[in-house]
């Protein structure tokens, strides 16, 4: 089955489906019997999930599960796949419906281009694919159906995001001001050549031999033979390009690195059990890429930015809307059901932790009231558009209130500002 990934919908546009519960509707309509769900406002062949469709999509996802024995009803694995393939088949409606009120469509040609690439991908030979098809309980119609359903997907996700407005400079300025020092710096740093021992003896015959030759030609041969450092000696013992902050846990040999000038050998001295002698062979100034060289990369990462954020909206309202569009038959309710009915409680949670004397008592159960994580003041930034979060906490016992003066004209009588919660 995990061949048939790609069959899938578009990795971003999967978190569409995620269940979404809302408050039971008034006079919502009646699933006719022989049907397990109905879908609003689509065209009438696509409105309507049938209890055959549904047991062929239990199979299939049981076939999915590798499982030997299928769950009964009111088993909880039962329930979880029950739900999986109701969801799957309200995905396709959805998806379909979306596409239709969008005015996006796919023709056979793309689809059997698709197909095509997806065997290719996935299958060494046809015999292969019809195995999968039998024992995924897939038949070919299906398999174009989901086929239909992710090129539908990736086009609508597409179609959304090319609304975002792009980048203006000053967006674009302002984002490289405030990620200049973090992103578009190169620090200064050194290149060294450096022998590396555990044998004190050994280092000191380097540093005679380098003290009479310390050309290229010398470090090569002293290097190679006298350190022990796999990544420096086969190349003369050169080190490139390091930092104060490479270095900052090692303070001697930073100031060895640092607080000296070049061409000049230092040495022997110890670090952690290790002889070292060295020599700075060239200083790398700072260099700070300008808003002409990185304002391209900027605008490309700003363009992503604001797609994902229009994006999310747009997920919003989309959850919301084909919820609410959508009415299931009893024992078929589900989140996604604008006719569920939940019960307030998280569906993750075991149901012990809601009754009063349970037979056998959760082990584990989530916080009586969610969180909640509002940006700290001053945290929000371009770089950081949500802050940093962090839960409220209650207001510690004995904690007096503050005293903040008033704004306005120096001298004015202070005003008392209540605590925040922190």
């Amino acid at each position: 089955m995990q061949r048939f990934a790609l069959i899938g919908f578009g990795a971003l546009f999967v978190i569409l489906f995620a269940g979404y519960a809302l408050a039971q509707g008034i006079g919502h309509p009646s699933v006719a019997e022989g049907d397990v769900a109905l879908v609003q406002g689509v065209p009438s062949d696509l409105g309507t999930v049938s209890e055959a469709q549904f047991k062929r999509a239990l199979a299939q996802q049981i076939a999915a599960g590798g499982l030997k024995k299928p769950p009964q009803p009111g088993e909880k694995k039962y329930e979880e796949l029950k739900e999986k393939a109701l969801g799957e088949l309200l995905d396709g409606i959805w998806i379909q419906g979306e596409a239709e009120e969008l005015g996006i469509s796919v023709t056979p040609k793309q689809l059997a281009t698709e197909l095509a690439e997806i065997k290719k991908q996935n299958f060494k030979t046809e015999a292969e694919y019809q195995k999968f098809l039998k024992t995924s309980h897939f038949s070919k119609a299906d398999v174009l159906d989901r086929v239909k359903l992710q090129a539908l997907s990736t086009q609508i996700q597409e179609g959304i995001t090319k609304k975002a407005p792009p980048p203006d400079a000053a967006e674009i300025a302002d984002y490289y001001n405030a990620s200049k020092s973090t992103q578009f710096t190169t620090a200064e740093s050194r290149d060294v050549r450096v022998i590396v021992n555990k044998d004190k003896a050994k280092v000191e015959e380097a540093l005679k031999l380098l003290e009479k030759d310390d050309s290229d030609a010398s470090w090569k041969k002293v290097a190679a033979k006298y350190s022990s450092d796999p990544t420096t000696k086969s190349k003369g013992g050169l080190q490139p390009a390091l930092t104060e902050e490479l270095l900052a846990s090692q303070a001697e040999l930073k100031e060895a690195v640092f607080g000296n000038p070049t061409g000049k050998l230092i040495g022997p001295f110890e670090v952690q059990g290790n002889s070292f002698v060295l020599e700075v062979e060239k200083l790398n100034p700072e260099k700070v890429q300008t808003l002409g060289e990185v304002s391209s990369q900027i605008k490309t990462q700003l363009t992503q930015q604001l797609a994902q954020e229009v994006f999310s909206e747009f997920v919003s309202e989309y959850q919301s809307k084909w919820s609410s569009r959508t009415f299931c038959a009893s024992g078929f309710t589900i989140e996604r059901c604008s006719n569920y009915k939940s019960s307030g409680h998280p569906s993750s949670a075991p149901p012990a932790c809601y009754e009063a004397n349970p037979k056998t008592p959760a082990k584990e159960c989530p916080a009586p009231v969610a969180q909640v994580a509002p940006a700290l003041p001053g945290t929000t930034t371009i770089l950081k558009p949500q802050g940093e979060r962090l839960p409220q906490r209650p207001r510690p016992e004995g904690l007096e209130e503050t005293e903040a003066p008033a704004l306005g004209v120096p001298g004015t009588p202070s005003t008392t500002v209540p605590p925040t919660g922190e």
